[in-house]
Parts: C-alpha cells; structure tokens; sequence
C-alpha cells in the first residue's frame, strides 16, 4: 500500500498559501506601493523564508495581475489603471448579479442569518469609521452571496476578478460620501436576499458594482492630477 513518506509536504503548502495571502494583504493595503519593486531579500527576512517559496509565491501573484515580473530585475507591483477599471468592472457586475439571482433561489434561512449577522457588525464598523473592519466584512457578506449561489465556476471567476480590484475598491471607500452611499446599497442588498427577490437583488447588485467603478475613476482621476501625473497612468 502506498504511504506518504515526507511529512514536510503540507508544512510546504501550507507555506506556499501563507506567503500568497500575506503578499496579496501588503499589495491590497498599499503596503507595498503601486509601481514599486518588490524587495524579496527584506521580505525573505521579515518573513524567515528562503528566496525560492517567496519567488514561487509571486509567480502566483503574477497570474492574478497584482506583481510583474521581468528576467534579472525581479517582481514589480502592478499599477491599477482606468482602462482596466473600466473594462473589469461591468464584467464584474454581471457575475455579482448572477451570483445574487442563484443565490436567492439556493440560500438558506441560516446562510441569510448569518449574512444578517454579518452585515450588522458591518454597520458597526462604519459608526466606529474603521475601514479595515468595514472592507473585511464587506468582502465576507459578498463572498458569502457566492457561496450561497452554489456554483463554483461563478465563485472563482468572480474571485478572481474581484482580487484583482480590491486595492482600487478598498482606497475608493474612503471617500465619506461614498462610503454613506455603500452602506446604504447594502441595506437594499440584505432586503432583496431575505425577501430572496433575485431580479431585483441582480439588479441592486450591478448597480452596486456600477457605483463602485465611478467613484474609483473619479479617485484616479484625481490621484492622477495631484499624485501621479497622467490619468491613464495612475495607481492605487
């Protein structure tokens, strides 16, 4: 009978993971800035790794558009355009949409109670204006519409798009204007799930989405002119 004989394999894996989840946090939270070499001999030893998990850590993260590599100069952030913000986003409402549609004929009364949940620590977090709490929540109510829908092909294909977006999404937020209006689209967001209204949840859903994009060009047009330069070359 076969037995596995290296018990280092999950620790490797498990690594691999970790070193992704940590380098995709430091890009999303603009930790490591936008257009920035990424500094693997100081991550290596914040991190206690060697070069080869970190060097295979961003090769995943280059498949998912955050990190650019190029032959004997290393791994760059990627830079967040409005070309790209306009072209992700209606495909991102759409699979928000069809996720919301799915996920009222799927869900369950605890998926809807725990989401209830979830949204009023959410609300907590935007009386207390912690952002970081806000943006984590966030993401775990629209994750949690996915799960409901109960497909796998619409969860990582909208997750993947979504991953690529977080940086622009998280620093458009700040705004108190759009963070009200956000807040106030995800009490509709709850209404239509309970009621499980898909048409009208798909509709508040890219809508949702749709929102989102114009606040964030509007943030890159105006990082562009004061921060960056050009707006067809401004980053988040």
């Amino acid at each position: 009978m076969f037995q596995l004989k290296n018990p280092q394999t999950i620790a490797r894996t498990s690594l691999h993971h970790e070193l992704v989840n940590r380098m995709q946090t430091l890009i999303i939270n603009a930790e490591l800035e936008p257009g920035a070499k990424v500094p693997e001999k100081l991550l290596c030893d914040q991190f206690g790794v060697s070069r080869t998990p970190l060097r295979e850590a961003l090769k995943v993260l280059a498949s998912e558009g955050l990190v650019r590599l190029e032959p004997n100069r290393g791994a760059w952030v990627t830079r967040v355009t409005i070309e790209e913000v306009e072209e992700v986003f209606p495909v991102l409402g759409a699979l928000e949409a069809l996720s919301g549609e799915l996920a009222c004929k799927n869900i369950t009364d605890a998926e809807i109670d725990a989401i209830r949940d979830l949204h009023a620590r959410m609300l907590k977090s935007y009386e207390d204006s912690d952002l970081d709490e806000y943006f984590s929540i966030n993401q775990k109510i629209h994750r949690a519409i996915l799960v409901a829908a109960g497909n796998g092909t619409l969860t990582s294909s909208c997750e993947a798009l979504s991953l690529r977006m977080q940086r622009a999404r998280y620093l458009a937020n700040m705004t108190q204007g759009r963070w009200y209006d956000a807040v106030q689209e995800h009490e509709q967001i709850l209404a239509f799930l309970i009621a499980r209204d898909g048409p009208n949840l798909a509709l508040t859903l890219m809508g949702h989405m749709n929102s989102k994009k114009l606040s964030i060009v509007k943030w890159l047009k105006l990082e562009g002119d004061t921060k960056y330069g050009e707006a067809s070359d401004v980053i988040v």
